[in-house]
């Protein structure tokens, strides 16, 4: 042990370098899983706060279910009788509003019906309201860009007039923030016809996107599908359906996939030149009496430190990172989250440096007592 901290001090340029590319993959790689946690996260947390085990959707929408699908009331009806379960009605559909103070705002409107299981809880206000059609439940997000508890909200195009009713915890779908209307209201947003009068709103067909089911047995729904024309999917399954969610993961997490494959390269690299450049000196030590095990502990301990020590390093970056950026980004790294991702990032670093692990065991004492001559 303490040969190889010396050779650290006497080389720390060398491996000051090497550290420092460590900690640049680290910091990537926790930067990339921020992202990717973030990304996630502003994509489906809306989806994820939905306090339901599936989601029925109709049979013939294959993609995008929550902007294809459509069930009725006569099917929501069927479901509940032959399923047993508790079900709701859910609509989501994305829209754009401006309030009577001038914000311009983007929002993915969950129709759900007033005192189910789906009505949000609020950190502010109240809830939604089952006598008046025109409340509205704000997500933190919509607070963040200029929407207010009090505030009328006017629905681009259609002249939907909403009244902000309440606020609730922090959540959004498909990038766009979340709010909560009544049913019989996002019905309106969903079928009404921009520029129609007022007596067409008679003509609004009972339909929603999706069933959301409350199921504590964890039974299959696959028979009752068939029967009734549905598809039903895990919560967790449904979250494909939100816009862009599939491609991003797919994206993130190759990118993920490559930053592994490329640092136990890096530090396989490193060490095999260093392997290389100190042969006579394995040898010597191999002449003076010291056995393989030793010199292989002596190479592990040297590869730890740096690898360790960088990827350390590179956590405290990320995390650095995470705070500079904020809430104006999409970024999200837990504490979990980064301990997971830094312990991969070291265990494949030491497994690059298992290339340079045959050199060191066959190191070759007669080299130092001239055999080679």
């Amino acid at each position: 042990m303490f040969l190889a901290l010396l050779e650290l001090r006497a080389a720390r340029g060398r491996f000051l370098l090497m550290g420092s590319v460590v900690v640049l993959v680290a910091a990537l790689v926790g930067i990339v899983s921020g992202f990717t946690t973030g990304l996630g996260d502003d994509t489906v947390s809306a989806l994820r706060r939905l306090p339901a085990s599936h989601l029925v959707f109709s049979s013939d929408a294959r993609s995008d279910q929550f902007a294809r699908s459509l069930l009725d009331d006569r099917a929501a009806a069927a479901w509940r009788r032959e399923a047993d379960a508790d079900a709701t009605p859910l609509g989501v559909s994305i829209t754009r509003g401006t309030t009577d103070r001038g914000a311009e705002v983007d929002l993915a409107a969950f129709g759900v019906e007033p005192g189910s299981f789906l009505a949000p809880s609020v950190t502010a206000g109240r809830g939604l309201d089952r006598t008046a059609d025109d409340s509205i439940v704000i997500s933190a997000k919509l607070a963040d860009e200029g929407v207010r508890v009090g505030d009328t909200l006017v629905v681009d195009r259609l002249g939907i007039r909403l009244h902000v009713t309440g606020l609730t915890d922090r959540s959004a779908y498909g990038h766009v923030p979340a709010a909560y209307v009544p049913l019989t209201t996002w019905q309106r947003i969903r079928f009404s016809t921009p520029g129609a009068p007022a007596s067409a709103t008679a003509t609004i067909p009972d339909q929603f996107s999706a069933l959301a089911v409350r199921d504590s047995g964890g039974g299959s729904f696959a028979a009752l599908d068939q029967r009734l024309s549905t598809t039903t999917l895990t919560k967790e399954r449904a979250y494909e359906a939100a816009p862009g969610y599939t491609g991003e993961r797919v994206t993130m997490n190759s990118i993920q996939v490559f930053l592994y494959l490329i640092a136990p390269l890096v530090v396989g690299a490193f060490f095999a030149v260093w392997t290389v450049q100190r042969r006579p000196e394995l040898a010597l030590l191999r002449a003076l009496g010291a056995s393989r095990r030793r010199l292989l502990a002596h190479t592990v301990l040297q590869a730890a430190l740096v690898v360790g020590l960088g990827t350390a390093a590179g956590a405290v970056l990320a995390a650095a990172v995470g705070l500079l950026v904020g809430e104006q980004v999409p970024f999200s790294l837990p504490a979990a989250t980064l301990a997971v991702t830094m312990c991969t990032v070291a265990a494949v670093g030491l497994a690059g440096t298992a290339l340079t692990l045959r050199r060191v065991t066959t190191a070759d004492p007669l080299t130092m007592l001239g055999a080679n001559r």
